[in-house]
């Protein structure tokens, strides 16, 4: 292997996708306004069809759409001339993706979706073909060349257009006012989905709540942090507020000092300024502050009320970190 020749066209490679990428800023522009404004006063759903690498890039487009509040469905543009065009209703808005706008297929479908009345759309490398003149609206994802040496592979064609789709479904999402709380509701799996709605207390109440008061002696103590399995303690004062915190770090370090065992209790090693989080908080701000702090545990409290522990060990089988 010619490790040099490697290194250059990978380079080559993107730098000239790179270039293509930036050129799309110049099609952003009345069309691309147009195209926006009719997918998003449609009552319907937005249909994208391709053929070919331009049929893969539509279905990553719609998944994106629908994921960020944008209903859409992908038209594979060779079964939709061979029956599944039905899948076409009169409010659907519909969009072509075709690199030169004159493959066989597009050129079947095209008129067919004319004659339906549906708002066309032609996110089209070619805006002098068949496709972008029987268009409504051209969004142009034009490119200089292919990253392909040969000029044929799609390589850089393919980036714009799902680079076009992206600040199309970008775009939408923001005239939605999609937040975040939106996003989770059509993430609810994965890691992802959980770091969008998983809260503290989903995690806490499946743990124990070891819990000494400021005047437990030692031996008691290390059994309530040892059989509680969670390598701390919370210390409550005696009317069951929060004193402070006892991990087994702390355990460790009484050791190292000439302390009278017998005659101590919790209060003489706690931390009496634990790091705490409220349980209505997300996991995913937790992990922040674990991670910040470089600590294990965090005590979890409703509002000032000690409700548990959550452990660094939680958010890791949630699959959040």
């Amino acid at each position: 292997m010619n490790k040099e020749l490697i290194f250059e066209t990978a380079l080559e490679t993107i730098s000239i996708e790179a270039l293509s990428i930036d050129k799309l800023k110049s099609f952003i522009d009345d069309d691309f306004l147009a195209s926006v404004k009719t997918i998003h006063e449609s009552k319907g759903r937005l249909v994208i069809s391709g053929i070919g690498k331009s049929a893969i890039i539509a279905q990553k487009i719609v998944a994106t759409l629908n994921s960020t509040g944008t209903p859409s469905i992908f038209l594979h543009a060779a079964d939709a001339i061979h029956g599944d065009l039905g899948m076409l209703q009169n409010d659907d808005v519909a969009m072509i993706i075709s690199k030169s706008g004159e493959s066989e297929e597009i050129k079947v479908l095209t008129p067919l979706i004319k004659n339906f009345g549906n708002p066309l759309i032609a996110l089209c490398g070619n805006v002098h073909s068949f496709l972008a003149t029987q268009a409504d609206y051209i969004i142009n994802s034009t490119v200089d060349a292919e990253a392909c040496p040969n000029n044929l592979a799609p390589t850089s064609s393919t980036t714009a257009q799902l680079v076009m789709g992206d600040a199309l479904a970008v775009c939408l999402l923001k005239l939605k006012g999609f937040a975040p709380k939106d996003f989770a509701k059509y993430h609810p799996g994965g890691a992802l989905g959980k770091r969008l709605y998983l809260l503290v207390q989903d995690l806490s109440s499946k743990n124990e709540m070891p819990k000494v008061f400021t005047n437990t002696n030692l031996k008691d103590t290390i059994v309530e942090i040892t059989t509680k399995r969670l390598g701390t303690t919370a210390v409550l004062n005696e009317d069951g507020t929060l004193a402070g915190i006892i991990t087994d770090g702390d355990i460790r370090r009484m050791l190292e000092k000439d302390l009278d065992i017998k005659s101590s209790t919790a209060k003489d090693i706690m931390n009496p300024l634990p790091k705490t989080i409220q349980q209505s908080e997300l996991a995913v701000h937790a992990l922040d502050v674990l991670r910040s702090n470089n600590i294990s545990q965090l005590i979890v409290l409703d509002q000032q009320k000690y409700a548990g522990v959550l452990h660094i060990h939680d958010i890791i089988r949630e699959g959040i970190l």
